[in-house]
Parts: structure tokens; C-alpha cells; sequence
């Protein structure tokens, strides 16, 4: 666990050119706090404690601004970077090595108890504000564009950009 987290404050200092130490990572940006508070609630959801799972969620919530479902499943180094305003839903599944800005929802479109939010790929980067919304796939290594509107599955390496979201040409 000790080498995970390692590994995951690595993953922002990689990132953030105006990260100083791995402390200030560890302590003063929202990101790896909410996915601290995220991994507790996880664990007591998955092993059905789902009200001290949410009370879990709704502290980090607090602390971060960040509001990440207990239900939802996260990879591997997921890079939050800003946070405020990014909610990911209970449904939600997100991959290895993903970045996300400030303001993103990764939302449903139903109230029915399937699976109605994204899915995320690996190495995919969401643009500030975006919506995602739905139980779309984004693939590995898209990139949706800042206040993206998203409703259909992006292929993998694909750009979207707008509101609502159109495929960028691309090289």
C-alpha cells in the first residue's frame, strides 16, 4: 500500500510542473486527499457498510470540494487536478493514468438501479467542466475537450470538443 501511494503521489508530480515536494502534493493539493477519503468509503462499501461509506464520501466532500461516489470504481493513479466542483457517480468507472480538471461531471442520465455513468479508459484526459453523462465508454486515450457536453461513446484516441460534443480531425 505504501509503494501504491508512492506511486500515486509520483503520478502528480509528473504532472504538475508547479508541484514542489512530494509533502505538498501529499498534503495541500485536494486530489490525492479526496481519493484518500474515496479509498476508505470504498472499502466500506464494498463490504456493505454503505451509510458509513457515504458519511466517509460526504467528509471528503467537505474537505476537497470533490464529491466522489463510494460505489464508483477508480484505477490507478487518477490525477484530479484543481478538483473543486468534479463529482463522479456511483456507477462510475474510471481507468489507469486519467486526468480530470475542475468542474467535470461523470453523471448519470436515469434513476434506475443499472449502470448509468460513465465508463473511462485508461489515459484519458477530461477538459475542465466537462459533462460526461450517461453509460458511454470513453476509450482509451481520448481526450474530452474543456465544457464538453458528452452523451455517446468516444473511440479510443479520439478528441471531442462542445457542447454538445463533436469528434475533432485530428492527424
Amino acid at each position: 500500500m505504501i509503494e501504491e501511494m508512492k506511486d500515486f503521489i509520483q503520478a502528480y508530480k509528473r504532472y504538475d510542473p508547479a508541484a514542489k515536494s512530494v509533502w505538498e502534493i501529499a498534503l495541500l493539493y485536494p486530489g490525492p486527499k479526496a481519493i484518500f477519503f474515496y479509498r476508505i468509503g470504498n472499502s466500506l462499501y464494498r463490504n456493505q457498510l454503505f451509510f458509513l461509506a457515504r458519511l466517509v464520501s460526504e467528509l471528503g466532500r467537505w474537505f476537497t470540494g470533490i464529491e466522489i461516489h463510494p460505489g464508483a470504481t477508480i484505477g490507478k493513479r487518477l490525477v484530479i487536478d484543481h478538483g473543486m466542483g468534479v463529482v463522479i457517480g456511483e456507477t462510475a468507472e474510471i481507468g489507469d493514468d486519467c486526468i480530470i480538471f475542475h468542474g467535470v461531471t461523470l453523471g448519470g442520465t436515469k434513476f434506475d438501479p443499472i449502470k448509468r455513468h460513465p465508463t473511462v479508459g485508461n489515459r484519458v484526459l477530461i477538459g475542465t467542466g466537462a459533462k460526461v453523462l450517461g453509460p458511454i465508454t470513453l476509450g482509451d486515450g481520448s481526450r474530452i475537450g474543456a465544457n464538453a457536453v458528452v452523451t455517446k461513446s468516444v473511440e479510443p484516441g479520439k478528441t471531442v470538443v462542445g457542447p454538445p460534443s463533436k469528434p475533432l480531425d485530428t492527424p
